[in-house]
């Protein structure tokens, strides 16, 4: 039986102003420790050789687009039909000519802009989903009011920076309108950063109109507002769809994150060397693409790699060869001067279970020791990123704070050293009640709003709680509690005008 009175007094109290302490919130992480590298200088090297010889006599085929071939073409690629083969170094020359190497990305709050490269980390919800899991409703598709929710959850969370992009899909709406909803959430229900649209080159476009309501047209002309997800269809292939979004979105000086989607063994050879070298040779095809298109426009390299069961060719998540590729390409890119994306909470698992959570941990503090600057798909991730989990969402938030205190590295001034409470206590005694300690108790450790570290007995007396189940409270209690941030009415008038022009001008359908 618990014992009674154990919730009760002063130790209830304090855990309740603990709880509703508010922590100072940071815009994004400064990484204050060095990254770890797996490969040296010469592998890299020869990775970036291969990458060069997979341009040169292989080649990137594009699909249905001859604009960018003419582009390519025309600064010194050759075409062959859709085959385009570049002069080795012609890419990583272009890149490195003018693409920024750290960048600002603004927020409709400027508290709010994420600094993108450097020593810089930026942390991301999930992205892409067409189901959502909770505890209570179990996994069903994905609605708009499941969309703004967690647009709403990564506003309200301390340790998510930016609002994302495509956070689930909201199956309720047509497939060829749903883009404006879901951008006028981003803006509606947050003011931090968020991601443009990419599934058809006129839906960049309207996410770029939309932008220019809310911050003008030539501060959005001047400056990055919008950051895209430019997908190659690995192997060695673009299609019209993602490079006619990423021409648009450079023409007007936005950002594109160039990112081959592998799984190593199906779209890929089964190892890390030739994957790291196939991603960085269809990303810096991509990159450069935007260069020539606009010079100077932000490009992120990114990869999104997993391996894959030999057994049912399933995908297969926190295994340490995707970690290695993660490493891997933050090397590559640091060399090659843009910032990088990659890593996030991914597995493999249909509910927030114990696989959920160490594969989602491998891969998350993988890209933190990697060097990773834009972490898309931090929190949510569920079932191969098939489901957005709301109580994965707050456990892998969770997750976000604890790898944001590691990297702020270790406090080396007088108080950190704590010489003065060594001698204050001695030998042989407790350091309790010592003035180190009460200066410091607060702010000493990462307080997880997830994790129980009570008796079994007081456990029990709390209602037998596991962590998902505490995560479902947090979660709701998150959403009843959201205020929304002010968004100017005028500003919120023509936004709501501009969308209901454009879903008259053309009738709905569910073919994208």
């Amino acid at each position: 039986m618990a014992r009674e009175g154990r919730t009760r007094g002063g130790r209830k109290g304090r855990a309740q102003a603990t709880a509703e302490a508010v922590a100072p919130r940071d815009p994004f992480i400064v990484r204050k420790i060095p990254p770890y590298e797996i490969l040296g200088d010469a592998d890299l090297a020869q990775l970036e050789y291969n990458a060069d010889t997979i341009l040169e006599d292989i080649g990137i085929d594009i699909k249905d687009d001859p604009e960018s071939i003419n582009i390519l073409t025309a600064a010194g690629a050759s075409a062959d039909g859709e085959r385009v083969r570049f002069p080795r170094g012609m890419c990583r020359e272009i890149i490195q000519k003018s693409a920024p190497s750290i960048f600002t990305q603004h927020a409709r709050n400027s508290a709010n802009n994420v600094e993108i490269g450097g020593r810089n980390t930026v942390l991301v919800p999930a992205y892409g989903s067409p189901f959502v899991y909770s505890r209570e409703g179990g996994r069903r598709y994905a609605t708009i009011e499941d969309f703004r929710n967690f647009v709403k959850l990564a506003y309200m969370s301390p340790h998510i920076h930016h609002s994302g992009g495509t956070i689930c899909e909201p199956v309720d709406l047509p497939v060829n309108k749903r883009h404006y909803d879901m951008i006028y959430s981003h803006i509606k229900y947050s003011d931090k950063a968020f991601m443009g649209s990419v599934t058809a080159p006129r839906r960049a476009l309207d996410t770029v109109d939309m932008a220019k309501i809310v911050f003008g047209d030539d501060f959005v002309e001047e400056n990055c507002v919008l950051v895209s997800l430019i997908n190659a269809n690995s192997p060695m292939t673009f299609d019209s769809v993602m490079l006619g979004a990423l021409k648009n979105y450079a023409l007007h000086g936005q950002a594109s994150m160039v990112s081959p989607f592998i799984v190593a063994g199906a779209m890929s050879p089964v190892t890390v060397a030739a994957v790291a070298a196939q991603s960085l040779a269809e990303g810096m095809m991509g990159m450069a693409l935007a260069q020539l298109v606009r010079p100077g426009a932000p490009v992120i390299y990114g990869n999104f790699v997993s391996s894959m069961s030999m057994q049912s060719g399933a995908p297969t998540f926190g295994t340490p060869e995707a970690s290695q590729v993660i490493n891997i390409g933050a090397a590559l890119a640091r060399r090659l001067g843009v910032p990088f994306r990659s890593a996030g909470g991914f597995n493999a698992s249909k509910v927030p279970d114990a696989q959920a959570a160490y594969e989602a941990a491998n891969t998350l503090q993988a890209g933190l020791l990697a060097g990773v600057n834009f972490m898309l798909h931090t929190a949510g991730w569920l079932e191969g990123g098939l489901a957005m989990g709301y109580e994965k969402f707050i456990m892998d938030a969770d997750q976000a704070g604890m790898m944001a205190v590691y990297a702020r590295g270790v406090d080396m001034s007088d108080n950190g050293q704590a010489l003065d409470a060594l001698r204050e206590v001695g030998p042989g005694q407790h350091f309790l009640g010592c003035a180190h300690t009460q200066a410091n108790f607060k702010s000493a450790f990462y307080t997880s709003s997830i994790a129980d570290n009570n008796s079994y007995e007081q456990w029990e007396e709390d209602g037998s709680l596991d962590a998902e189940m505490r995560a479902e409270k947090q979660y709701k209690k998150m959403l009843a509690d959201y205020v929304p941030p002010a968004l100017d009415p005028d500003i919120d008038a023509r936004l709501l005008k501009y969308m209901d022009d454009k879903k008259a001008s053309f009738p709905d359908s569910n073919i994208s």
